[in-house]
């Protein structure tokens, strides 16, 4: 008996062919792969970061401020320590000068933008969207500084390749701590940023909240004035500002010379920070605008 059999004929639907032999209709899941397909962590990030950097591009005067404004800085910074007593310290005016230049980076670009950039998707209501979906908390936080941190460290190295071309100042002798203290100083102004935005209600008021930690960390913390000129007992206190032990990170990293327990010191001054703004950010961070 030739054609299509009888129970065939009876589940075709008329004017419509039967299936071939060997195939199968296709399925709900198999005519939509994307449903229930689950995507990964870097896919996630990779897709937030390049929204964000999307954005940032857009932002002229962010990008103005990111890139021009610490090559200023730097020149600014070298005028002003030319002022400045550095005998016995061991220390130099173009090292102290690129050195600082580099915290200026980080703060600027990374804490003061991100404060702004937190703000603003949040009161856009676009960090509640995306805590409705399968992304992590920690994970929205991370993916929008991404482009912050990646254009600080790109920032980061013009600021080395002008310094070796216009002071001759060499490249940096450890490039571990050096790194590191990069590293580490992204990963805690990240977090500061996130608790800034506690109080912060508006992308404008980001301006005044950011002021304070930028202003102790570059009178401070080093950024403009080493802690070596200063009175031993301010000194002490200094050094427990949460970009001191940042900054003695990258200055040993640049130009060497600390010993073991200086670097120590500061290393674990810098991850109890970061473990207090992790903790700060769980526990007050505002994922939507207040009524």
């Amino acid at each position: 008996m030739t054609g299509a059999t009888t129970d065939e004929r009876r589940t075709t639907a008329p004017g419509r062919r039967a299936p071939a032999a060997g195939r199968h209709s296709p399925t709900a899941e198999e005519r939509t792969p994307a449903a229930g397909r689950r995507t990964t962590t870097a896919g996630r990030l990779r897709a937030l970061g390049h929204a964000e950097l999307v954005l940032l591009a857009r932002n002229r005067t962010a990008v103005f401020v990111a890139l021009l404004v610490p090559l200023a800085m730097v020149l600014a910074m070298k005028t002003t320590l030319d002022q400045i007593d550095l005998d016995g310290t061991g220390l130099t005016v173009t090292g102290l000068a690129l050195t600082g230049g580099i915290g200026m980076v980080l703060m600027q670009v990374v804490y003061m933008n991100l404060v702004s950039a937190y703000v603003a998707r949040r009161e856009d209501l676009v960090l509640k969207r995306l805590r409705t979906g399968e992304v992590a908390d920690w994970e929205i936080l991370a993916g929008t500084a991404l482009p912050s941190v990646a254009l600080a460290l790109a920032q980061t190295v013009l600021v080395v390749l002008a310094g070796g071309v216009a002071f001759d100042a060499g490249a940096p002798q450890r490039p571990d701590l050096f790194l590191a203290g990069l590293l580490s100083g992204s990963v805690l102004l990240a977090a500061l940023a996130a608790v800034t935005t506690v109080a912060t209600r508006t992308v404008q008021t980001s301006q005044i909240t950011t002021l304070p930690l930028f202003l102790v960390s570059m009178i401070g913390s080093g950024l403009f004035v080493p802690l070596e000129v200063l009175p031993d007992r301010v000194a002490s206190v200094c050094e427990l500002l949460p970009m001191t032990g940042v900054m003695t990170l990258v200055r040993a990293g640049w130009l060497g010379g600390s010993d073991g327990s200086d670097l120590l010191t500061a290393g674990l001054t810098a991850l109890a920070w970061t473990v207090f703004a992790v903790f700060a950010v769980q526990r007050w961070f505002r994922w939507e605008p207040r009524r």
